[in-house]
């Protein structure tokens, strides 16, 4: 499964580059390779001033070696045990506040005592919150969850409310998506069916991102929005430096620094004790940024 899995994130990774620099237009990815003095290494490709996307990337790596001090005695792996981890990193931050940050992760690991799983989510973060993107998002979502298991959406949607949440903010980081984690061989489902599921997660990236991108390529901003927008994205930047389980993975397995950190955005902004407008967009965005939220309904 492990040369199965590389090969497939690979190949998803050269897909989601494509469809991404035509949708831009303009910017091409540029690709980092590296290697891990511990063992593996990866692809880093990024995507910087473009017509759509100010910054982004999509990220490849395959990498093993000694378990992390910090998942000893979790995910009942050994203390002893050599570990094996693939998958593919995306964050895209668009130049307009008008469309959404979008996350992906799918991953595989295995230890050498035998235990697998696959993980991963998607998510999106919109600057301001548009009802029917996010009820198309979420939709799209459980109708790929649902090819699998009718349980997957309700538990993989409640799952990223928890994940993707702030809580010295005490908000979501946007308006959630689905998040899954040590999807294992079972009595139910084999090792191919969690393997087909991640599949089919990446495979619905392109066209739900690109058809968003699309609905929102007309909308209109000014200075008020773009000032807003950076106000969000220190939010982004807070959970991802303080929360994100796949950057801590990252920096204490010795990764590659600046593939890690490029899920950051260009520019941030915080502005002490800051209170959107009431009857703004701005509030109305802050107003949804809470969890159990029904958007697939």
């Amino acid at each position: 499964m492990c040369t199965q899995s590389a090969d497939w994130f690979m190949q998803l990774q050269n897909q989601i580059c494509t469809a991404l620099e035509n949708a831009d237009g303009k910017a091409k990815f540029k690709e980092d390779n590296w290697t891990r003095e511990e063992g593996g290494g990866g692809k880093t490709r990024v995507i910087q001033n473009g017509n759509i996307l100010e910054k982004g990337g999509v990220n490849f790596s395959e990498v093993w070696g000694k378990l992390p001090a910090f998942m000893a005695g979790r995910e009942s792996v050994l203390e002893t045990d050599l570990f094996y981890a693939t998958g593919i990193s995306i964050v895209l931050h668009p130049k307009s506040p008008m469309q959404p940050i979008i996350h992906m992760n799918t991953r595989y690991f295995e230890t050498s005592s035998g235990k697998h799983w696959f993980g991963g989510g998607i998510d999106l973060t919109p600057h301001y919150i548009n009802p029917d993107n996010a009820r198309f998002f979420h939709t799209e979502l459980k109708k790929v969850c649902d090819q699998f298991s009718t349980a997957y959406y309700p538990k993989f949607k409640n799952w990223a409310d928890d994940y993707f949440f702030i809580p010295h903010r005490n908000e979501t980081r946007g308006i959630g998506g689905i998040f899954f984690d040590n999807l294992s061989e079972t009595a139910d489902y084999s090792k191919q069916q969690r393997f087909n599921f991640v599949q089919a997660v990446g495979s619905a990236f392109v066209p739900i991102y690109i058809a968003i991108l699309e609905n929102n390529k007309s909308l209109a901003f000014g200075s008020r929005e773009e000032q807003w927008q950076k106000l969000r994205r220190g939010r982004y930047v807070e959970f991802n430096l303080v929360y994100d389980k796949g950057t801590r993975f990252g920096l204490e397995t010795n990764g590659r620094i600046e593939s890690i950190l490029m899920s950051l955005p260009p520019q941030a902004n915080w502005e002490y004790a800051h209170v959107p407008e009431a009857g703004s967009a701005e509030q109305s965005t802050q107003s949804l940024l809470v969890k159990g939220f029904d958007w697939a309904s």
